[in-house]
């Protein structure tokens, strides 16, 4: 198991540093320059200005020289300064990575929550009116963007309930109610599709399942019911349900980029949507190097955890 784990750590670690390099060098390739947008209201601009301000951000040298330098001192544990506030890029990320984790969470737990007895339920009743109905739920589930979704539900709720999230962003360690109805919301928005995509795996995995020999010799050898389906079916349909969640994560994350700013949440994703436009590098690199963590430790955990179901796996 450990060899399996550490040979999943660096496939990931070397598609990490594959990503950051990418988001590195297309962020100054893009149309736009932090230089000039600082010195935009200074009016009549020298060459000499732009070379010294250029120098002051470390922006002086060659992209490769850059990148050597920024990824060097992110092996220490230094990620730089704010190109734009002067503050400890890490301090920035250390404030805003707690909500976009929450969010991140109780969107999984409330996917999970719905999606997986939903599912088991179409297999159950497949192709009967239900099934078809969750079907096709599932797939308008999926096919909704969740920015849109989200503006909806805000507006449904500001103009029908007059009741609109509370504003100024309350932790959950401070006001644990206001938290949630601030959280809320988004949540259910990001876990939608989510919910949508498990229910359809659930269904297709336990349905293959339900089909097949060793099933039929146990229910000819009398088990009940809900124990066919919940304690051999389901359990040899986990591997199916568990990567796609793992996967789906990735998706989860880019979704907390808009949602954050729609919701008016102080998350990551929301400070990537801030700084793009004003091109701050080392925020965005380091955001971007952080939701990367993220999904590695999360398909990390999810191959040893259908390793672990399936002993077979662990030695692909």
């Amino acid at each position: 198991m450990l060899e399996y784990v550490v040979r999943r750590l660096l496939y990931g670690l070397l598609v990490l540093f594959m990503m950051v390099m990418f988001v590195f060098i297309v962020m100054r390739l893009v149309p736009g320059d932090v230089v000039k947008l600082q010195l935009a209201d200074a009016g009549a601009v020298t060459d000499e200005q732009i070379e010294a301000l250029e120098e002051e951000l470390g922006l002086d040298t060659s992209i490769g020289v850059q990148l050597y330098e920024w990824t060097t001192n992110a092996l220490r544990g230094d990620l730089g300064t704010s190109l734009w506030s002067k503050q400890p890029v890490s301090e920035l990320i250390k404030e805003r990575l707690p909500v976009t984790l929450q969010l991140t969470f109780m969107s999984v737990i409330l996917a999970i929550m719905i999606g997986i007895p939903i599912g088991i339920i179409s297999a159950v009743r497949h192709n009967t009116f239900l099934d078809n109905f969750l079907r096709v739920t599932a797939v308008g589930g999926l096919s909704i963007p969740n920015f849109w979704l989200g503006l909806v539900l805000l507006t449904v709720l500001s103009l029908a309930f007059n009741w609109i999230p509370p504003l100024g962003y309350e932790s959950f360690t401070k006001n644990p109610i206001v938290n949630l109805q601030q959280m809320m919301i988004p949540a259910v928005v990001l876990a939608v599709a989510l919910s949508a995509s498990i229910i359809r795996m659930t269904r297709s995995a336990l349905l293959e399942v339900l089909h097949s020999d060793f099933i039929r010799t146990i229910r000819a050898k009398g088990a009940k019911e809900n124990l066919v389906i919940y304690k051999h079916a389901l359990r040899n349909s986990l591997v199916s349900i568990i990567t796609l969640i793992g996967l789906q994560i990735g998706t989860l994350l880019g979704g907390t980029v808009v949602l954050e700013s729609i919701f008016s949440l102080p998350g990551l994703g929301s400070l990537i949507f801030e700084t793009v436009s004003a091109r701050d590098y080392p925020v965005i690199q380091s955001a971007v190097l952080i939701f990367g963590a993220m999904f590695l430790i999360v398909n990390i955990v999810v191959d040893v955890m259908y390793g672990w179901i399936d002993p077979r796996i662990r030695n692909t």
